[in-house]
């Protein structure tokens, strides 16, 4: 059978307009969803959505040969070209020259040399006026090697509406009328509706399924999502991947065709594989935050972070296999046969479900360039909340899979993060941190019996609430010119750090600097050092909350973080032993069933 591996992606609006993610143009232009080329004209397709990963396909997938299809009309040559990263640069091979000269719209089928390595790709050069009209990677499989597939996706929403609607609506259009779509009859959809505002009624077919759902974070919703999928199971929707995506994400039609072609074709050792998508950047799309990751016990290592993707040695190196342990729930496609009844998820709220999930289910991860998502970045969601479901779940995380894990450990991550939030006037931040270790310590009686929509809401009261700009005016004006020398200040002195360990961040002298404007989420304690109020502020909301320098707050902090240090002493052992050895009750269907309110109906 003949198959479409890839298309040939344009930058499209409302999903990504970034030309040097699709292709390098000169004496050329886009036209629509077609390429005019002036005399001498070129366009080049080393790039993240139109280069070929010719290695993930050979290693993932039943895969060998691989055609570049092109659809043209006019004089061109055109170039196979493989690229390699060695030692940090792009070595490039011209694999084939062809010159074709079309007067209509024609197509034409180049293969590349069997076992290529590599990044494959093509450039194109116009030897007069012409068109590219699209084309694709393709291959030919024996039908029986093509795997039937079907995905449920999983989404958990809370009041994002806007991002939720769009991202149906290309499904209706692109999927569920168009019958063509090799997607079509092989996706569902399931939203778990934690805010219940989403119009059911309205949204709901033999495709979309939403559920109302308790406001019990991303696990519950998540949760929720992976029981409706094997409920539609038990009544033959034969669904074999759950692919959880978050709400408020852009992604373009081609990721799901990516990752069901993955799927349909991947080799046996991949049978029980996860697909994880990368997450880019909505206000810099080309800016890749993470492909996979390693937990290293909270201390996360994220892959491939920080890569530039207009850039061909990124897109190169981004195709390396590398070990993961999980990957983030924005994206991340597993087996049913992982999705059982005794095998759910833990109630962890946010933070930290997919790191627990992933660390006791997935022993593959494939990744593939143009199989992400774009996101907004983690600093526009500045919330105290985190501080206290971090380090609480990655002290369950921890005890259920980094059995090196001890007292020590934990007593050294707690005072850092505590110091490094009274250090920045953060006094409730520390609190939190702190109230998050004492409840982890309570074991896992207290997890199971524990109201998370009533916690959450306590947790969102005991932190610092941003509001819009102009309301802390009064307090600490807005200054753009000290906020930006705030980004730019100077690392301090050897001499000057000594000074501020020895005084405390200078909470033991008077204060000097007056007030400031700093990012909220990427403060210093430098940026504090005596000074007497902060303003922090997010840049990509306009928000900020104000912090003041408080001696008295700084030693109240200390004395219940050495307090709990003791209790850490005298209660960690018997915690982390009733999450080991109880762990699969708050794992199971009967478990989530009352939890999620399901046996009222």
């Amino acid at each position: 059978m003949n198959l479409i591996l890839q298309k040939l992606l344009w930058p499209t609006i409302g999903v990504c307009t970034q030309k040097p993610l699709y292709f390098r143009l000169k004496d050329s232009f886009q036209n629509g969803d077609q390429i005019e080329f002036h005399h001498g004209g070129t366009a080049d397709f080393s790039t993240y959505f139109n280069c070929f990963s010719a290695d993930k396909w050979r290693e993932y997938t039943v895969v060998t040969d691989i055609v570049l299809r092109l659809e043209l009309k006019g004089h061109f040559r055109i170039s196979l070209l493989s690229e390699n990263l060695i030692n940090d640069k792009i070595t490039e091979d011209v694999l084939l020259d062809r010159e074709v000269n079309f007067a209509e719209k024609n197509t034409i089928e180049l293969p590349y040399p069997a076992g290529t390595r590599g990044l494959l790709t093509f450039s194109i050069l116009s030897l007069g006026e012409g068109t590219c009209f699209g084309g694709a990677y393709i291959t030919d499989i024996p039908e029986n090697l093509f795997r039937y597939t079907k995905i449920g996706i999983n989404i958990c929403t809370f009041r994002r509406e806007t991002f939720i609607q769009n991202n149906l609506e290309r499904i209706r259009k692109e999927v569920v009328e168009d019958v063509s779509s090799p997607l079509h009859g092989h996706l569902e959809v399931f939203i778990s509706d934690n805010g219940r505002t989403l119009d059911a009624n309205a949204l709901n077919n033999d495709i979309v399924h939403i559920v109302p759902n308790r406001n019990v974070g991303g696990a519950g919703g998540f949760t929720r999502g992976m029981i409706e999928i094997m409920k539609a199971n038990d009544q033959g929707s034969n669904i074999t991947h759950v692919l959880i995506m978050d709400d408020d994400i852009v992604f373009g039609m081609d990721v799901l065709y990516r990752t069901y072609l993955l799927l349909c074709l991947r080799k046996e050792k991949y049978a029980d594989a996860f697909v994880g998508g990368a997450m880019l950047r909505l206000d810099r799309p080309w800016h890749q935050v993470e492909s996979g990751a390693c937990w290293n016990a909270g201390h996360l290592i994220s892959h491939k972070t920080n890569f530039d993707l207009r850039t061909l040695v990124s897109c190169a190196a981004n195709e390396l296999l590398e070990y993961h342990e999980y990957n983030a729930w924005w994206y991340c496609c597993i087996p049913i046969t992982v999705i059982r009844p005794d095998n759910l998820p833990l109630p962890l709220f946010i933070r930290g479900d997919d790191v627990e999930y992933g660390l006791r289910n997935c022993r593959q991860l494939m990744t593939l360039n143009g199989i992400c998502v774009w996101h907004e970045p983690f600093e526009s969601k500045y919330s105290s909340s985190t501080y206290y479901y971090i380090l609480r779940n990655q002290c369950i995380d921890n005890a259920l899979h980094c059995p090196g894990y001890g007292k020590e450990a934990l007593k050294a991550d707690l005072h850092d993060q505590v110091l490094g939030e009274i250090n920045r006037y953060r006094y409730k931040n520390a609190d939190l941190l702190i109230r998050g270790v004492r409840d982890f310590l309570k074991g896992i009686d207290w997890l199971e019996n524990t109201d998370a929509e009533a916690l959450h809401q306590e947790i969102m009261a005991a932190g610092y609430r941003s509001v819009p700009i102009e309301q802390t005016n009064a307090e600490v004006p807005f200054d753009l010119s000290r906020y930006l020398y705030a980004t730019k200040e100077e690392k301090p002195s050897t001499k000057k750090k000594v000074l501020m360990r020895l005084t405390h961040n200078g909470h033991s002298l008077p204060s000097t600097r007056g007030n400031t404007v700093v990012s909220a989420m990427y403060m210093t304690a430098y940026n504090a050092y005596r000074v007497q109020k902060v303003l922090n502020y997010n840049p990509n909301n306009q928000t900020a909350f104000v912090t003041d320098r408080d001696p008295t707050e700084y030693r109240r902090c200390v004395r219940e973080m050495k307090a709990c240090m003791r209790e850490i002493d005298t209660k960690f052992d018997a915690a982390r032993e009733s999450y080991r050895q109880r762990h699969g009750e708050l794992q199971s269907l009967e478990f989530w069933k009352k939890y999620l309110g399901m046996e009222e109906g």
